[in-house]
């Protein structure tokens, strides 16, 4: 029997599960084994449920339950959800690794909630994110966050309750957490790379959890940590998208949904900008690790923001980048992807996408390859492909399937596309 693959959340979940968590042992004196986190996106109007809690007392849900306003939680904006998440520390002071703030006794406490992501795990699955919650003297953070606060007033930010009745909250990020260093992302050049919405995230958390106990409201300073974030950050995109010394605190929807073809999506659709941004000449585009690196030797004086892993996304890659004005379009890939390419696929990947060897043995008998039964009978494009190289008529059918997938992806893309076929031992065995 089949099942269910289990749900993960998201970078920009924990960093609130940990915000909330260093609250309520502020506020409260008791550090929370579990916290309720509020998910986007956020509605913008009131939806019938329970409010979220910062602290255990208030029993929450396993699952996701629709969420409610609190008291003074009736701003424009409110929750999809809720999700309840596990703390795997809470203490007072600063992270350990923010130990060297000077800070007075009894105006700090951080948590730690580790990222899970469920049946999808990537580069940050079991991170520990860490948050620091830090009271400020309120004169010093209001004259440092006034404009931003009164904007948000005017604009209506999503955050519960009058924005004027609540102090202000500073979002940043410490050890571990990227900075912005190229024009392109969500996030402003010199900015913590945390994104617009898990910022929107915690400080809704914040305010709302403010709202909902009582005691004084104090200015925040909410610091996020990732104390493994910058060995973390070299298995990810982050030094290709200019965004250095650490992952970048994420997520849209809250949650990560196993094997999330949204999530590769946004990650393609985020280099592209990038490169843009950036003023790179043209956008190459791989299927995998293995064809980008032979397409950064083909293209030596390309900058490593212009070369994005479009993986099995062909259309909607090629789509994405013709969009892009001024920018020249590359592929590279291999021989299977290639004669995928060259049927029409929208997307690849082996389990929607059927490799048909009979119209590359149509191909072959249309140029004279004595190999075409033999190519009709294959199991795979490499063993086509070996027949092909051993045939006097081969370097033919490979370019006439070349022409095919250049065809295809000049069409999805809306104008030409240049294209590389490569062997996997690093040949370029086409090109056009």
């Amino acid at each position: 029997m089949k099942t269910a693959l289990r749900e993960g959340f998201t970078t920009g979940s924990a960093a609130t599960g940990a915000a909330l968590a260093a609250l309520c042992l502020l506020r409260e004196g008791s550090a929370p084994t579990e916290v309720e986190v509020p998910l986007p996106p956020f509605a913008p109007a009131p939806r019938p449920g329970r409010p979220a809690a910062a602290c255990p007392e208030t029993p929450g849900p396993e699952a996701l339950v629709p969420a409610a306003p609190g008291p003074e939680a009736s701003g424009d904006a409110q929750p999809h959800g809720w999700r309840t998440l596990p703390v795997a520390a809470c203490g007072a002071g600063p992270a350990p690794e923010l130990a060297a703030l000077p800070l007075p006794p009894g105006r700090a406490a951080h948590a730690v909630v580790l990222k899970d992501g469920g049946d999808d795990p990537d580069a940050t699955n079991g991170a520990r994110i860490t948050v620091t919650i830090i009271i400020e003297e309120a004169t010093r953070m209001a004259a440092e966050q006034n404009a931003p606060a009164a904007a948000a007033a005017a604009s209506g930010s999503g955050a519960p309750g009058d924005a004027q009745a609540f102090p202000p909250i500073r979002i940043d990020g410490g050890p571990g957490v990227g900075r912005v260093t190229l024009p392109g992302l969500p996030v402003p050049v010199g900015a913590a790379a945390i994104n617009p919405v898990p910022r929107q995230q915690m400080e809704w958390a914040l305010r709302h959890a403010l709202s909902t106990r009582p005691g004084p409201r104090r200015p925040l300073t909410a610091l996020v940590s990732v104390p493994e974030g910058a060995a973390l950050a070299a298995r990810t995109f982050n030094p290709r998208l200019g965004i250095v010394g650490g992952i970048s605190i994420l997520g849209t929807q809250g949650t990560v949904r196993p094997f999330s073809h949204a999530a590769w999506k946004a990650t393609i659709a985020q280099g592209l900008e990038v490169a843009l941004a950036t003023g790179c000449p043209a956008v190459a585009l791989s299927t995998g690790r293995r064809s980008e690196r032979l397409l950064m030797a083909r293209y030596p004086r390309l900058p490593p923001q212009a070369f994005v892993q479009a993986a099995d996304f062909a259309a909607f890659s090629l789509k994405a980048a013709g969009a892009l004005p001024g920018v020249d379009i590359i592929w590279g890939c291999f021989f299977g992807k290639l004669l995928k390419l060259a049927q029409g696929h929208a997307y690849t990947h082996a389990r929607s996408a059927d490799l048909d060897l009979t119209a590359l043995a149509a191909l072959c008998r249309e140029h004279g390859a004595t190999c075409a039964p033999a190519v009709a009978r294959c199991t795979t494009a490499a063993q086509a492909l070996e027949l092909l190289l051993s045939e006097a008529a081969g370097p033919a059918v490979l370019r006439a399937a070349t022409t095919k997938a250049a065809a295809v992806a000049a069409a999805f893309a809306g104008r030409p596309v240049r294209l590389h076929l490569f062997h996997t031992d690093g040949r370029e065995l086409a090109c056009l």
